[in-house]
């Protein structure tokens, strides 16, 4: 399990082959060792008339962007058409984390209106009680001929009856005091709580409308893109998964070339482990946005349930872990901490080590490892504190 998980190679058979492995023996480098190369690039697929191969970079290191289609795209390279459906995705990752906020915001309010529902219940409960009282005390005095019991102990004649009575009084009087006290304050309690809920359904009401636009901007931006792929043909579509992971593998190629792993060798500490190894177990799973599992699950979905299973609560989006849980140095990274990308924060991953990720890329894709310098890091945040 200490062995050195190298994901080297001219083959993305390699990748797969790799993350079987991974979904199976389980995940090695969560003592801190080395465990996960950069994603490879993709194999070389056909050979173009010019004698380049369609998967191949160009001698500068960019991707080819030799056009195979151009009349469904509009004379855009597969790069250009690339970028944009990228583009789309990433907009459609920040309004889904709009709409998981919103839905976590009115769950959490509807809690809240049913918290209040039943103290209004107890305090109702609790004025019956004392207005029983109340009446016990005035059908006591209506029995005793209406006479206040300060004036039947007065015209008393027997002294130690006298002080009895007296400290009965008093006792009787602060009873009587407590009572209305009481009824009063809770009274106040109840028109308080009928203020409490008519905020709360406002906001619970407001989070709904939240969701219901979040969810419509999240529908449009995936239907813009699945509009783009399907205009292309299916060499295409496999070039353009090509040049997507060529992309990938530039970018934490990158990220290596800096030394950072030298400085990374954080270990991972048992929740970290759990919450690596449940992560990891969901690898092939499909993306689904909003989803929480068991099934599928979106990018924040993933980590938090990921957490949750190693015993720990989080924040439900990415947007909400940066901005709650606390940050940490990349080189101070270890297994188990969150990698929150691009500059809306909207996509998370988990940290596995050796510079290796698990996230659920977007709609389309299923869960996978990859390069956690394999898009642009914006913190590295940390669920334990």
């Amino acid at each position: 399990m200490n062995r050195r998980l190298r994901l080297h190679g001219a083959s993305a058979l390699t990748l797969l082959c790799a993350m079987a492995i991974v979904a199976v023996t389980g995940v090695t480098g969560i003592s801190g060792t080395a465990y996960a190369a950069p994603t490879p690039p993709p194999a070389p697929g056909r050979t173009t008339p010019g004698g380049t191969s369609p998967g191949a970079t160009s001698p500068g290191g960019t991707p080819s962007t030799t056009p195979a289609g151009p009349g469904a795209r509009g004379g855009k390279s597969l790069e250009q058409v690339r970028k944009e459906i990228e583009e789309l995705y990433r907009q459609a990752g920040t309004a889904t984390d709009a709409y998981n906020l919103a839905e976590s915001e009115a769950k959490a309010q509807s809690e809240k209106i049913v918290e209040i529902a039943k103290k209004v219940q107890e305090g109702q409960e609790r004025i019956a009680t004392l207005k029983n009282k109340a009446g016990a005390a005035a059908r006591a005095q209506y029995r005793s001929g209406g006479m206040p019991p300060s004036a039947q102990l007065a015209l008393s004649s027997n002294p130690s009856q006298f002080l009895i009575g007296a400290d009965l009084l008093r006792q009787g009087q602060k009873a009587t005091a407590d009572t209305v006290t009481e009824l009063t304050r809770t009274q106040k309690d109840l028109q308080q709580y009928a203020i409490d809920a008519s905020m709360r359904w406002q906001t619970l009401e407001a989070n709904r409308v939240k969701a219901e636009e979040a969810k419509k901007q999240v529908e449009t931006k995936i239907k813009a893109a699945e509009e783009l792929e399907s205009k292309l043909e299916a060499e295409e579509k496999a070039r353009l998964l090509q040049l997507e992971q060529e992309a990938q593998y530039k970018a934490q190629t990158a990220w290596l070339s800096t030394g950072v792993l030298k400085e990374i060798n954080g270990t991972a500490t048992d929740a970290g482990k759990k919450a690596v190894q449940f992560a990891t177990a969901q690898i092939g799973k499909p993306y689904a946005w909003g989803a929480q599992g068991p099934g599928s699950f979106d990018c924040s979905g993933l980590t938090s349930q990921a957490w949750r299973a190693a015993g720990k609560g989080i924040p439900r989006t990415s947007q909400e872990q940066l901005r709650l849980l606390p940050k940490v140095a990349v080189k101070d990274m270890r297994p188990g901490d969150l990698i929150i990308y691009f500059d809306d924060a909207s996509h998370v991953a988990l940290y596995v080590g050796d510079g290796a990720m698990v996230h659920a890329p977007r709609p389309g894709r299923n869960i996978t490892m990859a390069g956690a310098g394999s898009m642009p890091i914006k913190a590295i945040v940390r669920p334990e504190a």
